[in-house]
């Protein structure tokens, strides 16, 4: 039983907490002790279930269901020898509780012995007449051990015995996602759909694994029945805006999301689509309007500064574009995509130094992509620094050996050193790997193209 504050069952819940306040011990028969330690274990308050735990074995020391409570608790805690012990003592005096055998599978799990979780589970079956959690611990745990296909059987046997373990149908979805098996989940969810033809879970499930497979037209009717079915469902008018949003149907999108607003709490995810849909459709002051709602409502969520950097960006406003990736680094320092767009920004600005900053910061993040170590390197030959140019592009060359656009950068600034021998060993080399790359000694080191020696390899290899 689950008390409440609201009900006339929770007598005894509200005379355990008034005995707590003095000290009067008062008596409670062991199902009461049950039903308190049930309610606070619920609650999340584990100090007042372990108060009631004691205070119950201290009137009832021969309560099997109270000493598996204290058994729980030892598992919560990590007390697994402790737990184990006593567990294996009750086993003794009652080996046909199927809770028993539901803990002990719970210390395997947490030990990562999944298998013998299993075979465990499997035995509490044969003694409960209440399967279906148990289908559900076995689903988990097969989970656990990646075995795709068992755990879907178990999850379905749940959903067998329980039309409406939405838990469970999730979880099976899961399970075909995980196997790329879209058109199977489709198969199941519409058989299941024969039988319970307005579960809107069911039509929602079923609309996302059509998105997936871009079968935007049956997406659209499977959100429409979801939301036949329940006309407060939020997820299916999100889903449903998404689809909108893939046929271009940017004013319908625009629609749902804002029903999400009016029935829920306005979620960052809703405001963030609805600017990207005024956005296409050339409302720029409404787009913004709700970008900064966006980033008002959920200020780590960076998709969000994102949108409003580019948007600004595209329209040539870097100085706005820059104000709004700066505020977006303040939060937080470790974003790769901002920094990556503060770079760009500056860059385009003309703040070399800055942009350098933004670029370096960008792999010192673990960022390698190729172009972000192409622009730091000529950003680095731009502000007359070919030193660190170099160890940039040799640390590059461990990523992308043989690459030529960064050899013929290494030649160039080797050469600008006056260190022949290496510039001459990566000309040659990036000549090899691909001659058509060659401008780029022209284009980022003109002077050094125009050096006999270097006028003399080049004619050499083009012969």
């Amino acid at each position: 039983m689950e008390f409440s504050h609201n009900d006339n069952n929770n007598l005894p819940l509200t005379k355990f907490e008034s005995m707590l306040k003095t000290n009067h011990v008062l008596f409670f028969d062991s199902e009461e002790f049950e039903n308190i330690i049930h309610h606070y274990l619920n609650q999340g308050k584990i100090a007042l279930a372990k108060k009631a735990i004691k205070l119950g074995l201290d009137q009832h020391p021969t309560s099997i269901h109270l000493k598996l409570f204290k058994v729980e608790i030892y598992v919560f805690e990590d007390k697994l020898s402790e737990a184990d012990k006593l567990l294996n003592e009750l086993y003794v005096i009652n080996p046909m509780n199927e809770e028993i055998y539901i803990q002990k599978a719970n210390i395997f799990s947490k030990k990562d012995n999944h298998e013998q979780a299993i075979d465990v589970l499997k035995k509490a079956l044969e003694l409960t007449d209440d399967v279906v959690d148990i289908y559900s611990l076995i689903g988990m745990e097969y989970l656990f051990l990646d075995k795709y296909e068992d755990a879907k059987t178990y999850f379905m046997k749940c959903l067998e015995s329980d039309t409406n373990d939405y838990s469970a149908l999730y979880n099976i979805i899961y399970c075909f996602e995980f196997l790329n098996q879209n058109e199977d989940a489709i198969s199941y969810l519409n058989l299941f759909l024969d039988k319970s033809p307005y579960c809107e879970v069911a039509w929602h499930q079923l609309g996302k694994q059509y998105f997936t497979l871009k079968d935007y037209n049956k997406a659209l009717t499977s959100f429409d029945f979801a939301i036949i079915s329940d006309d407060t469902f939020v997820g299916a008018y999100l889903e449903r805006g998404k689809v909108l949003e893939k046929l271009k149907r940017y004013k319908d999108a625009i629609e749902n999301y804002t029903i999400t607003l009016k029935l829920d709490e306005p979620s960052s995810f809703a405001l963030l689509r609805i600017g990207i849909c005024h956005e296409k459709l050339g409302h720029d002051d409404l787009a913004i309007q709700y970008y900064d709602r966006t980033v008002h409502e959920d200020p780590l969520l960076d998709k969000g500064w994102i949108a409003i950097t580019k948007f600004y960006n595209k329209k040539g406003d870097y100085q706005r574009a820059l104000f709004f990736i700066n505020k977006a680094i303040n939060i937080d320092s470790e974003n790769i995509i901002y920094w990556k767009l503060y770079a760009q920004i500056n860059q385009r600005l003309k703040f070399y130094e800055e942009a350098e900053r933004g670029y370096k910061k960008t792999l010192e993040l673990g960022n390698y992509e190729l172009n972000t170590w192409l622009d730091r390197g000529d950003l680095l030959i731009k502000l007359g620094e070919p030193e660190a140019a170099i160890f940039n592009f040799e640390q590059a060359l461990d990523f992308y050996p043989e690459n030529a656009e960064l050899e013929y950068r290494l030649a160039g600034s080797y050469f600008t050193l006056k260190e022949h021998d290496k510039a001459t060993f990566y000309l040659k080399n990036g000549l090899k790997h691909n001659e058509d790359y060659a401008f780029i000694i022209e284009e980022l080191f003109p002077k050094v193209s125009k050096e006999i020696l270097v006028k003399n390899i080049l004619k050499q290899i083009c012969k």
